[in-house]
């Protein structure tokens, strides 16, 4: 028998489509609290977003040649 996983979004409770979600995580400067991660649709996640900042990637910078 076939399994189907249906991602809801933890804020509007809406069905989130395959390749159109985000994760969001929020972790705290103080340790012991933890980090929340919520799963949201690309749109909600673009607009949390707009209201911070873009990060860089992390690993080493690739080779110039």
């Amino acid at each position: 028998m076939a399994r189907k996983t249906v991602l809801v979004s933890d804020l509007s409770d809406e069905e989130i489509q395959e390749g159109k979600g985000a994760k969001v995580r929020i972790t705290f400067e103080d340790a012991r609290s933890g980090a929340i991660e919520l799963d949201v649709t690309a749109e909600e996640g673009r607009a949390m977003g707009a209201k911070g900042r873009q990060v860089a990637r992390r690993g080493r910078k690739p080779k110039g040649s």
